[in-house]
C-alpha cells in the first residue's frame, strides 16, 4: 500500500530526528518509541484554553471550531500557514487576516517562538509603506507563502529558525518552530485603531490597526489549543521582534506554562527612561512618550495596565523597569538582551525624528555621530541595570559590517564577538540556553578590531537585498 505524502515526509524526518537523538534526552523530549508513535498519531494539545481565560482583560480567544485554520498536526518538518480569523482578535495593520507559521517535529514538545523584526509606524508615511525599511513591515498584510525559500528574509533570517544552518548550530534547530510575522508597526504591543491622513491630500485616510497585543494573545490561544505544553520554550526575535519577545514574555510564559523558559531579546531594547525625564539625559524619552499615545499603550485597561497586572514590579513611569520585573518574577528562567554599540538602525528610529540637533546636523557624518552618542548613553544605562541581575544577562559587542550593525543573531552568529574577553555571540546564547549560575554579561569597549576585519561577501550580498 502506498504511503501518503505526509506519512512519507514524517518517516523521513523522523529518521533524521531519531538518528540525532542525544544520548541523554533533554527536558521536553519524547523517547524513541513515543517518537515513532507520534509519526502516525501526532500528540494532542494538553493545555487548552480554559473558559475563565476567554474573558477579562485581553482574553484568549479561539477560532470557531467549524472554521479551518490550515494546520495539519501530522505535517512534520515543513512550514505550515495558520490563519487566525477575526474572532480571535487577530488582524494585520491594514485590516487583512493575521497569520502565523508553524514547523512541527515529532520528537519534542520544546518550542521556539520567533517574533519577526521590522520597523515601527505612527503616521501615514510610515504605516502605508512609504517609509520603506524605516516604516512598518508588511504594510499590505502577510502572504500565505511567506516562509518559502524565495523569501529568505523570513525563512533564513536566523539560525534560530533554520533546521540546518551552514554557519551555526543551536539546540532550538531541533525544536518545534513558530514564526510570528510583524504587520502592525507597534512592537507587538499596541491596541489602537488609528486614522492617518495623507499629508498630500491625494489619497484616502489610512485606517491602521495597531493590534500587536491582541495578535500576541491570539497566538497564545492557538498554541495552547493545538500543541502540547512545552517542556522548554525560547521567546526571541530581533529588532521589533526582540522588543516584542520582551514585552510579551510574561503573559506568554504564564499561559503556555513551560517547565523551563528562556528569553533572548536581540536589538529591541526598552531603555531605562523616566516618563518625564529630560530628553538631553534620556534621549529615548520623546519616542517613548509619543508611542504611548500613538499605540494606545496608556489607555484605561490598555496594554501597559495589562502588562503591569502580571508584573507587580513594573513601574509604568519607567518602562525600562521591565528587566528587573521579569528577572525577579521568573527567578528560575534564563534571560538575555543583546545589541551592538554601533547599531544605526534602531537608534535612528529612536532619535532621528525626535531630536532637533540630529535633524539640523550639517551632514550625514555629524548626524550619525549624534545618534551614536545618544545610543551609547542609553546602552550604558541598560548594561549597568542588567549587570545587577543574576538571571538577565546583557551582551553588547561593538560593530558588524551588516545591516547597519543591527541585530546580532540574524544571518549567522559570527562577528558578534567581544574580543577583549575572547567571547563569541554563541557563548552568550549558550549561557542563556544551557548555562547555570549567573547569565553571562559582556560589553566590548572598542570597535577598531571589528572594523579591521576582512570584507565579508555574504554580508555585502545581504545588505544589497536589504537596500
Amino acid at each position: 500500500m502506498a504511503l501518503s505524502r505526509h506519512v512519507a515526509v514524517a518517516l523521513l524526518g523522523g529518521a533524521v530526528a531519531l538518528s540525532s537523538l542525544p544520548s541523554h534526552a533533554e527536558q521536553g523530549d519524547y523517547g524513541f518509541f513515543e517518537t515513532i508513535r507520534n509519526l502516525f498519531s501526532p500528540p494532542k494539545a494538553d493545555n487548552k484554553v480554559q473558559p475563565a481565560q476567554r474573558s477579562g482583560q485581553y482574553p484568549l480567544l479561539s477560532r470557531d471550531a467549524a472554521r479551518a485554520d490550515g494546520f495539519d498536526p501530522g505535517a512534520y518538518y515543513q512550514w505550515q500557514t495558520v490563519q487566525l480569523p477575526a474572532e480571535t482578535g487577530a488582524v494585520c495593520g491594514n485590516g487583512s487576516p493575521y497569520k502565523i507559521f508553524v514547523n512541527r517535529v515529532p520528537d519534542t514538545t520544546n518550542t521556539i517562538i520567533y517574533m519577526e523584526g521590522g520597523g515601527a509606524c505612527w503616521d501615514y508615511a510610515s504605516c502605508s509603506g512609504q517609509g520603506g525599511v524605516r516604516g512598518a513591515r508588511n504594510p499590505n498584510g502577510v502572504p500565505d507563502d511567506y516562509m518559502k525559500l524565495l523569501n529568505p528574509g523570513a525563512s533564513l533570517v536566523s539560525p534560530f529558525v533554520t533546521r540546518v544552518s551552514p554557519f551555526d548550530g543551536v539546540k532550538t534547530q531541533g525544536w518545534n518552530m513558530v514564526y510570528v510575522p510583524y504587520c502592525t508597526g507597534d512592537l507587538y504591543g499596541g491596541d489602537k485603531v488609528a486614522v492617518y491622513n495623507d499629508p498630500s491630500g491625494q489619497a484616502s485616510p489610512l485606517v491602521w490597526h495597531h493590534n500587536g497585543l491582541r495578535n500576541s494573545r491570539a497566538l497564545t490561544a492557538w498554541l495552547k489549543d493545538n500543541l502540547p505544553r512545552p517542556g522548554q520554550m525560547l521567546s526571541t526575535g530581533c529588532s521589533a521582534g526582540g522588543a516584542g519577545s520582551l514585552i510579551n514574555y510574561d503573559p506568554l510564559r504564564r499561559d503556555l506554562s513551560p517547565s523551563r523558559a528562556f528569553l533572548i531579546d536581540d536589538s529591541g531594547p526598552i531603555f531605562p527612561t523616566p516618563r518625564n525625564g529630560d530628553p538631553a539625559q534620556y534621549p529615548s524619552q520623546p519616542l517613548m512618550a509619543h508611542i504611548r499615545g500613538a499605540w494606545g499603550l496608556d489607555a484605561p485597561n490598555g496594554p501597559l495596565a495589562y502588562l503591569a497586572s502580571g508584573l507587580p514590579q513594573l513601574d509604568l513611569d519607567e518602562l525600562g523597569s521591565i528587566y528587573p520585573a521579569l528577572a525577579n518574577k521568573h527567578g528560575n528562567d534564563r534571560l538575555g538582551a543583546t545589541h551592538f554599540w554601533q547599531d544605526l538602525n534602531y537608534s535612528s528610529y529612536s532619535y532621528e525624528r525626535f531630536h532637533d540637533d540630529i535633524q539640523s546636523a550639517p551632514n550625514q557624518a555629524a548626524k550619525e555621530a549624534l545618534i551614536h552618542a545618544k545610543w551609547a548613553g542609553d546602552t550604558q544605562r541598560l548594561s549597568e541595570r542588567l549587570n545587577g541581575l543574576d538571571n538577565f544577562g546583557g551582551y553588547f559587542p561593538q560593530y558588524r559590517a551588516l545591516n547597519e550593525s543591527h541585530c546580532t543573531t540574524i544571518v549567522d552568529f559570527k562577528n558578534g564577538d567581544v574580543q577583549e574577553q575572547s567571547l563569541e555571540l554563541k557563548h552568550f546564547i549558550d549561557s542563556v540556553l544551557d548555562g547555570s549560575g549567573k547569565v553571562r554579561d559582556a560589553s566590548e569597549q572598542n570597535d577598531s578590531r571589528d572594523k579591521a576585519k576582512p570584507f565579508n561577501l555574504l554580508y555585502w550580498l545581504v545588505d544589497q537585498l536589504l537596500a
